[in-house]
């Protein structure tokens, strides 16, 4: 009767810790880690089903996707197709990376073209729009323009399609107006309506810009409202990156919307085989799903990533 006593009670205890790493995973699978689907752009083209697949299979739940030159296509799928095959694995769509250069000869037509692609990102149920990039001269008076370019379509995002419209700095953003002692992002920051214009900052070009990520969070709290995370390849390995306090951050703002971006980094597009020959891009996208994997577990395991 001792043993089994004592056999009952070592089995409570193995029972005990079994539900508590049970827990525990479940805890971990149910963060919200998000993913830019530039990351693997190659694969999501050529098969959009499989790809979204094994990122949920890596714990990816919400994508940010890529719209390009206004195509109602979502990697080649409906709109609605590739929200269905998204919420058959419980993955929310939170946003898109598109842009138009304003041409004022041409304002009612590039108008409409951004009615197009807010209707498309309408339809997969994201409620963010992000400019990746646009091209000005950085002059006090260019970015002005932009500034209120910016204001425009982001009116047009909000009041008609309940979106709203964002930028994405990369590094030259924190160069400083030509003449002035103003910083570019700054400049933009300050001079776009925040009822209808967020920022979404790339944590790692901040970083390569030469500014603080973290004091940027702290200064306009209410404007970024949502972050890329990146580092020079799988998250968290090159040290570089303050994630912590980024995240830390981040969240005593007020918000929590972040997505992770991977860049195929040079050696890797010009990576060989051991007979000379280049890889394919089966092979530079499978490197680039491990990668992804590897940042998922990374902020799975992270205790400041909620």
């Amino acid at each position: 009767m001792k043993i089994f006593n004592i056999l009952s009670k070592a089995m409570m205890v193995v029972a005990v810790a079994i539900f508590a790493l049970g827990v525990n995973a479940v805890e971990a699978k149910g963060k919200k880690i998000g993913i830019q689907l530039y990351s693997v752009m190659s694969a999501m083209n050529k098969d959009p089903k499989g790809s979204i697949d094994k990122l949920a299979e890596m714990g990816y739940n919400v994508f940010e996707l890529v719209q390009w030159g206004g195509n109602p296509k979502v990697f080649g799928l409906d709109a609605a197709e590739f929200k269905a095959a998204c919420d058959a694995k419980g993955i929310t769509v939170l946003s898109t990376h598109s842009s138009l250069q304003e041409d004022p000869a041409k304002e009612a037509e590039i108008m409409d073209n951004w009615r197009k692609l807010f209707a498309v990102q309408k339809a997969v149920g994201g409620k963010y729009f992000v400019i990746p990039s646009y091209r000005v001269n950085y002059t006090e008076a260019e970015v002005k323009k932009m500034a209120d370019y910016f204001n425009r379509v982001g009116k047009i995002a909000k009041e008609e399609f309940g979106l709203m419209l964002g930028y994405h700095n990369h590094s030259q953003e924190y160069k400083n107006l030509e003449g002035t002692d103003k910083v570019m992002w700054e400049y933009l920051v300050e001079n776009t309506n925040p009822e209808y214009v967020f920022f979404e900052m790339d944590v790692y070009w901040c970083t390569m810009g030469e500014k603080d990520p973290v004091a940027y969070l702290q200064k306009y709290p209410e404007r970024i409202k949502m972050l890329h995370i990146k580092d020079e390849f799988v998250i968290g390995e090159s040290g570089k990156i303050n994630f912590e306090g980024i995240f830390k951050q981040f969240y005593k703002n007020g918000y929590k919307d972040f997505v992770v971006e991977i860049e195929t980094p040079r050696d890797l597009r010009n990576k060989t085989n051991a007979d000379g020959s280049k890889y394919t891009q089966d092979q530079i996208a499978a490197e680039m799903f491990e990668a992804a994997k590897k940042s998922a577990e990374y902020l799975q395991k992270a205790k400041f990533v909620k």
